[in-house]
């Protein structure tokens, strides 16, 4: 049996426009064409589609899609266990849902008035993650899930990071500099490692009481990390550097580093929309980091050079970055055209 674009479209869900696109990217090319031209989706194209739309839901970028399956580093009955893990931990964040309304319900079929912060609570389970994340993106957010095991590693690092605020540790101290790497690859692991994601987790935590309530992390606590993070990234970048070169990189390490999450996420998402890194848009990206990263490295070409063997030779400093190997490469990519153009109007 063999079906047109359409008529998959309509029986699957994923538009022709998603069909089209996959196939312009060799994730999905049809099997068949008819005599008209028209293409022709046979059962294997619809087992890889299901294979592509389930990956995509547990978060799994496009980009790194074709080459799991064409390395064959997912069967079909692995992503189905993933679908049916992922579909558990929802059915679990709707039951602690469903048992607070039971909870509500009863009290009010007693005669009772739930406490104000009752109602509140259960308005916010409702709707707080859905001001910032669609349904979609719900599923593939590790953060929202319920999982024990990672609720307990997120209030360990939290009990452990009010102890050292308490005890008056000093950002800079090494026990603060290796929590912070800590906190920050969990994180990264706990928002799939897409920027956009981290975004709006942070904006969550800094506007929304009850998010700061549920997780005990407050925009104090988050500054604390962000400076132990940059000051583990600092004292690598020490060792390659002169005292005069590290006192600029220092003095200017932290002026625009807000501005780096949503770069990344700009990039990424650039990235999957298929944009090409010789673009104008890719460019600008590119334009965009290299400003970012002289307004801390300074014009000094041998200053830069230094800082970029250490990115190459140091790990560590490619932690908390969301920069996955094929972003990495993609900004690299943008980054050369856009020199490569500058050159070309000079």
């Amino acid at each position: 049996m063999l079906l047109q674009a359409g008529e998959l479209a309509r029986r699957t869900g994923v538009t022709v426009r998603a069909l089209h696109y996959y196939h312009s990217i060799g994730l999905l090319v049809p099997s068949a064409r008819s005599e008209a031209g028209y293409r022709l989706y046979n059962r294997d194209d619809i087992r890889r589609l299901h294979q592509i739309q389930a990956l995509k839901r547990l978060g799994v970028p496009l980009a790194e899609i074709g080459t799991l399956l064409t390395d064959g580093a997912l069967s079909l009955p692995q992503v189905l266990t993933q679908q049916i893990e992922a579909l558990d931990r929802q059915l679990t964040q709707m039951q602690q849902l469903r048992q607070r309304l039971g909870q509500l319900q009863q009290q009010l079929a007693q005669g009772g008035e739930p406490e104000l912060t009752d109602w509140l609570t259960t308005l916010e389970m409702m709707t707080m993650y859905d001001n910032y994340f669609t349904a979609e993106e719900l599923t593939q957010l590790p953060f929202y899930q319920a999982d024990a095991q990672r609720e307990a590693e997120w209030q360990q690092m939290v009990e452990k990071l009010l102890a050292l605020q308490d005890k008056g540790v000093e950002p800079q101290d090494t026990e603060a500099q290796e929590l912070a790497r800590r906190w920050m690859r969990t994180l990264e692991r706990d928002t799939a490692h897409n920027p956009a994601f981290l975004q709006r987790l942070t904006t969550m935590h800094l506007n929304e009481p009850a998010m700061q309530q549920q997780t005990g992390i407050t925009p104090a606590m988050l500054d604390y990390i962000t400076r132990a993070f940059a000051e583990s990234k600092l004292a690598i970048y020490q060792r390659y550097l002169d005292a005069q070169e590290y006192a600029f990189v220092r003095a200017h390490y932290f002026d625009r580093m807000q501005e780096w999450p949503a770069l990344i996420a700009r990039l990424r998402e650039a990235m999957l929309r298929g944009v090409a890194p010789t673009s104008a848009e890719a460019r600008a990206l590119g334009a965009h980091w290299l400003a970012l990263f002289r307004s801390y490295a300074s014009d000094d070409p041998q200053t830069q050079n230094k800082i970029r063997q250490a990115m190459q030779q140091e790990p560590q400093l490619m932690e908390g970055t969301w920069l996955t190997p094929d972003l990495l490469r993609y900004l690299q990519a943008a980054v050369m055209a856009d020199q490569a153009q500058g050159a070309v109007q000079s």
